[in-house]
């Protein structure tokens, strides 16, 4: 019940115009910000039905004490969730006579062509990705298996991805560890996750963490880090040998973060509330840094699930606001003396926050840095911006069932700069990988160190 008050206490919020949907959620103090986030987003983009739906039930008139704005309360729950059970009855009845009267058979088909168009996050699938820190991917396969669901194996295309439907669910095609689902399954209260088994990040999200690959007792520095699924995906890679220096300028962001990776089990982490311009390249402490993860600002275009209300596309002004950003930060991320390769990545769609950057640095670099011919199996290529731009690579809703996504791998030339062949290969054909096991599996006969977990927030 909680939930639903307090998505019910955001609505509040952003119809008197308190703050945007994201600063309402963080600052809500809900223990599971996804959860709440989703839940207010998927309000927000029924309510028009919803308001029919109320009307067409004539429920103001029959509880009298039911004011229209405590009607967004009910739209969650909150308190008035027993209201609604009572009169259950009166809405699905108005709820059938609304779809016979649209012609519909879907909750879906009763949206606004402009509503519906967002309904690329509804078919994205639920990515799980496999925390090998705590587990290995067959034991959670088990796991789930036991829960009912119907493992069908690695998947052999996008396509097969689309079809999931039901309790069913394949090993990724591109990602060795990450487990896809059927859209909308939740996942918040199932114990893997709430131990820290598993880590709900979608899957464009994961590839900037596996292409840097840094190896094993590396120090790599994640740049603008919180919520930190990048920076426990890295300490994964790194088998928590080595060290991570994370940076971030939002405290309450850190505070989060440093929930999430102890939660996560990640050892070997710093981090530090300050703007990643203002690190020293020169400081001793960052001497041996060889791998950098740059997910700077970006005005977020490519994320699907933006609700409604959301800001208006970004003005040719404020985007090229935020390229001088991007392209001063990835600079920057440059100059460490000792580094070996850089991602560059970003959620957004624009080739302004994208090529643009990379190819503007790469020339003010000149032969410094190379740019990697990264994953090459990976369908959806760079732009043509510049000679080479194809290296880099992009996902969408359409085209890799992702949250839209952009991402270019940059190497030192010269004697100490990594090859390109040690960039990751994709997912073999076998589920096994890590070590550990989750909750509930079959006792083995190896002996396991026991770790402890706290509880903490669900972070973006």
């Amino acid at each position: 019940m909680a939930l639903y008050s307090a998505a019910a206490a955001v609505l509040e919020g952003l119809e008197r115009g308190a703050g945007g949907v994201k600063a309402l959620v963080y600052h809500s103090r809900f223990p599971h910000v996804r959860q709440l986030y989703a839940l207010v987003s998927e309000t927000l983009r029924y309510s028009p039905v919803l308001e029919e739906l109320l009307a067409g039930a004539a429920l103001l008139q029959a509880e009298k004490k039911l004011s229209p704005q405590l009607a967004k309360g009910l739209k969650c729950g909150g308190r008035w969730k027993a209201l609604a059970r009572r009169h259950r009855a009166r809405l699905e009845a108005e709820l059938a006579r609304l779809k016979v009267r649209r012609k519909v058979s879907r909750n879906e088909d009763l949206l606004a062509p402009a509503q519906a168009a967002g309904r690329g996050a509804s078919q994205i699938p639920r990515y799980v990705r496999v925390n090998t820190l705590k587990t290995r991917v067959d034991d959670v396969v088990d796991f789930f298996k036991r829960e009912g669901y119907s493992y069908l194996g690695k998947a052999a295309s996008v396509e097969e991805l689309r079809a999931l439907s039901g309790k069913k669910f394949l090993l990724d095609l591109h990602l060795p560890e990450l487990l896809v689902f059927p859209p909308q399954t939740d996942f918040h209260e199932n114990l893997l996750y709430t131990s820290g088994h598993i880590i709900l990040q979608d899957k464009a999200s994961c590839l900037p963490a596996f292409l840097l690959s840094p190896a094993a007792g590396s120090h790599v520095i994640d740049a603008c880090a919180a919520p930190g699924n990048k920076t426990s995906h890295l300490a994964a890679i790194l088998k928590n040998k080595g060290r991570i220096f994370a940076f971030d300028v939002d405290t309450k962001r850190l505070a989060t973060m440093n929930t999430m990776l102890m939660r996560a089990g990640v050892t070997g982490f710093q981090l530090a509330q300050q703007d990643f311009l203002t690190v020293d390249p020169g400081d001793p402490k960052y001497s041996k840094v060889a791998y950098i993860l740059l997910d700077p600002s970006c005005s977020g275009s490519g994320m699907v699930n933006r609700v409604p209300m959301a800001e208006a596309a970004p003005s040719a002004e404020r985007l090229q606001a935020l390229a001088g950003f991007q392209r001063k930060v990835l600079s920057h991320a440059l100059s460490f003396p000792a580094l070996q390769r850089l991602v560059y990545s970003t959620c957004s769609l624009h080739q302004e926050e994208n090529e643009d950057v990379v190819g503007a640095v790469l020339q003010e670099w000149g032969s410094a840095f190379r740019l990697v011919d990264a994953f090459p199996c990976w369908p959806c290529r760079g732009l043509a911006a510049f000679p080479g731009a194809e290296s880099c690579l992009r996902a969408s809703a359409a085209d890799t069932l992702t949250h839209g996504f952009f991402v270019a791998v940059l190497e030192r030339r010269g004697d100490g700069a990594a090859a390109s062949s040690s960039l990751p290969a994709a997912a073999d054909d076998s589920p096994q990988h890590g070590k550990g096991t989750e909750p509930g599996a079959a006792p083995r006969k190896r002996k396991r160190k026991k770790q402890r977990v706290k509880e903490g927030n669900d972070p973006f």
